[in-house]
């Protein structure tokens, strides 16, 4: 049996038969098939509902006169992201700002999880941002052809006829590069973040591990940052049109 939290363990021990049956019905033969649910997943699910609670009470608590703290919060989420959109994408930035808001709250709260007492990082196991990365990666692409149609090949051909042969495969491969840098640099950072502030907290249990707790926190808001700002510079050089 592997090493879980509270909340993984809760939901193997209520879902993991079901979890397993349709797994095994998908041809997908999970390693511990009795503990079928892992800690990556059951935090990504936490930082789901709590994101989906968070959204809820938003609007519950909509008001003009009397706007509440969650309210307020959410105004200056929606005010930061669309500012840095105008900015790094231009005109017509608005239409992924639901896209950019939910990808830096998501990966931001995921990353702040490991400060909480039995609880884990998501972003601190490799498939966690490598999925945020491939999502990012189909979506900049899904718009880049939505945007430009067949004009955005392109953006992999370079300026004249004679150089396609050479920049298309190496623009291709540094397209799919872009998946592996989102991935190593969140993951690495917040693996070893958990991992010196665990340690710390095993050695010294009072005093000197807040300070590395506070450099996590640090970390965690900065890679946020660095994700969310890196699908918008590919989003804006998708949909550009001086390709």
């Amino acid at each position: 049996m592997p090493t879980q939290t509270a909340i993984t363990l809760f939901l193997n021990q209520h879902f993991g038969a079901f979890t397993t049956s349709f797994l095994e019905a998908l041809h997908v033969h999970p390693k511990y098939p009795a503990y079928p649910i892992s800690d990556s997943f059951a935090m990504e699910l936490l930082v789901f509902f709590v994101l989906i609670a968070y959204f809820m009470l938003v609007r519950m608590t909509l008001s003009v006169e009397k706007p509440a703290a969650a309210q307020h919060l959410a105004e200056m989420t929606h005010e930061f992201v669309s500012e840095q959109g105008e900015q790094i994408i231009g005109h017509g930035s608005e239409r992924f700002t639901s896209y950019l808001t939910a990808l830096g709250l998501f990966i931001l709260l995921a990353n702040l999880m490991g400060v909480v007492p039995g609880l884990k990082s998501p972003t601190a196991y490799a498939v966690v941002p490598l999925g945020f990365a491939l999502c990012t990666f189909i979506y900049y692409h899904y718009h880049g052809v939505r945007e430009n149609g067949w004009a955005y090949i392109k953006q992999f051909l370079g300026p004249v006829w004679w150089l396609y042969p050479l920049l298309l495969p190496i623009e291709i491969i540094s397209h799919f590069a872009r998946v592996l840098s989102l991935t190593v640099r969140l993951y690495a950072n917040m693996f070893a973040g958990d991992l010196v502030t665990i340690a710390f907290f095993s050695l010294v249990p009072v005093g000197i591990p807040l300070i590395f707790l506070g450099l996590h926190v640090g970390v965690a808001v900065v890679q946020a940052y660095v994700f969310f700002l890196l699908a918008s510079i590919y989003l804006s050089l998708a949909v550009a049109h001086d390709h």
